[in-house]
């Protein structure tokens, strides 16, 4: 059998961010696979930029997403909700194909909140449904207070957070061999 292809997407463009971390400790749970981010610096879905051609850098995500065996989206909460940057990703991502259709996707969040981003998740499932993906829907990976779940190297060091990420992703794995099948 073949590597397993994991996709990750994370809402926050920042290089050190805690979601990217996150999503860097979720592939390192997944196990052994070939990982690869998507890039979400797109240009702002504009139906006249459409008309023009589909732009490679999202027809490069939408490849991207649909030969996964598996998706891991982390996703930050800005203002109670998913940031722009990844609405912008998913409204491109729904003309055209149906690269999520059955695809097993698993969503963690870090918030500086008390709550771990449980608003954006919500949210975030929310717009999924059209897509029709295999959603995970948990262990819940909701990451509150992440500047203190990390060391200095950016690994995630707290201990319940750790069995969560490590349950969800192994969880996306079975699913993602299922998918891969």
């Amino acid at each position: 059998m073949s590597e397993l292809k994991l996709v990750g997407l994370c809402g926050s463009l920042r290089k050190e961010s805690w979601n990217r971390k996150l999503m860097h400790a979720a592939r390192e749970a997944f196990g052994p696979a070939e990982f690869a981010e998507g890039n979400l610096r797109l240009p702002l879905f504009d139906e006249d930029l459409e008309a023009q051609g589909m732009p490679a850098e999202v027809t490069k995500l939408k490849d991207l997403i649909a030969n996964a065996d598996a998706v891991v989206i982390a996703c930050p909460e800005y203002n109670k909700a998913p940031p722009g940057v990844l609405k912008n990703a998913l409204d491109w991502l729904s003309r055209g194909g149906a690269p999520w259709k059955d695809k097993p996707v698993a969503i963690v969040s870090a918030a500086a909140g008390r709550a771990g981003g449980e608003r954006t998740q919500f949210a975030l499932r929310l717009m999924m449904v059209a897509f029709r993906p295999y959603l995970l829907q948990g262990p819940e990976m909701l990451l509150s207070n992440p500047s203190k779940a990390f060391d200095d190297q950016g690994n995630l060091t707290d201990e319940m957070a750790t069995k969560l990420l490590n349950e969800l992703m192994q969880d996306l794995r079975s699913a993602g061999q299922s998918h891969s099948g």
